[in-house]
């Protein structure tokens, strides 16, 4: 197995349009890492020029000690899963699975033994005389995995394979691709624009905008510390709640109430900033009957409740601002009550209001 390194690399079509914008990345030998972004972001494009379907315009890809940037793609040793499968159709499960060794002109007993080996140890066994159009889309994609694995490759490339597959069928399909990914221990590059997947099976995720890697982390490096507020509102089952404030006298001015500014961030009065807070990690009760309000919280009216099966989210009215809290089901408040909202200790973030929207003292 390998590594792979990708150094200042660029990918420029015609008319200056950069899909790749000077991307600087390391992958570890056997890594799980997801690059996940907003369609049109650059995350396929970038895994093309590390297959060697797209040339790159500048820059270095690495895989191991090798440097593959004007390899052909298959002089690269990787191996690639498409969103659409891409098996042939004319062909058996036996045939698509065996191609690329066919490809690699590895012998015609060999081809078939380490075909059915690997549809085996994807319960395909009993399918390998099938064609693809007899296969529902789960064995299809474990088709192409099969196809994938065969070939014995040093990196797997993976371009949104879940995408096709129903809800369900999609849970299970990602629980078994990150069990196989281990057993198998190949580095492996997943691209998607699902951040469910992201977080749940990579080791570290790269966060892609307009071509530029915005943050590398794990997945909890990622969603409990975004690097700045594209992350912030980009990563999360509800976005993050990102709210204009400013210093006066020491906390933050929100527009109607104030709120401590969070530990471990300095900031000088007459700073303009936006504080930050996942609505997971923010509490709601009923407002107290006297009217007072504890110090670090804020009493909001509900405005909207969106039901999330055990959790409910609550969009609250507060001042100038709206924010979201994710609380209980069975705390379910009614259209017009009055909450009050507290964000969790060490949970706040505070980033620039100007340029890329950093951490501030980042």
């Amino acid at each position: 197995m390998a590594s792979v390194t990708l150094a200042g690399l660029v990918k420029e079509y015609p008319g200056g349009v950069r899909g790749v914008d000077g991307v600087d990345v390391e992958i570890g030998d056997g890594e799980f890492f997801a690059l996940l972004g907003p369609s049109g972001c650059g995350k396929t494009t970038l895994l093309r020029t590390l297959a060697g379907l797209e040339a790159a315009t500048e820059g270095t890809v690495a895989i191991g000690d090798r440097d593959v940037t004007r390899l052909e793609p298959g002089d690269r040793d990787v191996a690639m899963v498409f969103q659409d499968y891409a098996l042939f159709p004319h062909m058996t499960v036996t045939d698509n699975v065996a191609y690329p060794l066919r490809i690699q002109k590895v012998g015609k007993d060999e081809r078939a033994a380490r075909a059915l080996e690997t549809a085996q140890g994807l319960s395909l066994g009993a399918l390998m005389e099938r064609r693809p159009a007899q296969l529902s889309g789960g064995q299809q994609q474990r088709v192409a995995l099969a196809r994938a694995i065969a070939c014995h490759p040093q990196v797997f490339l993976f371009d949104e394979p879940l995408s096709n597959l129903d809800a369900r069928l999609r849970l299970e399909a990602r629980t078994f691709l990150k069990q196989l990914q281990k057993s198998l221990g190949v580095t492996t590059v997943f691209v998607t624009h699902d951040q469910a997947e992201a977080l749940a099976m990579a080791d570290r995720m790269a966060v892609m905008e307009s071509g530029r890697i915005r943050q590398v982390g794990t997945p909890r490096e990622v969603f409990q510390r975004p690097a700045n507020t594209f992350v912030a509102n980009f990563i999360g089952a509800t976005p993050m709640n990102l709210l204009d404030a400013q210093v006066v006298d020491g906390r933050l001015d929100l527009g109607g109430f104030t709120l401590p500014v969070p530990d471990g961030f300095a900031v000088a009065e007459g700073d303009k900033v936006v504080y930050g807070v996942r609505p997971e990690y923010v509490t709601a009760e009923g407002a107290t009957a006297d009217g007072g309000v504890p110090e670090g919280s804020v009493v909001g009216t509900v405005s909207a409740v969106e039901n999330l099966g055990v959790h409910v989210l609550v969009t609250l009215d507060a001042g100038e601002q709206s924010l979201r809290a994710v609380i209980p089901e069975a705390d379910e408040p009614d259209l017009g009550d009055a909450l009050t909202v507290t964000p969790a200790p060490g949970r706040a973030l505070l980033y620039r209001a100007d340029g890329d929207g950093e951490l501030v003292g980042s």
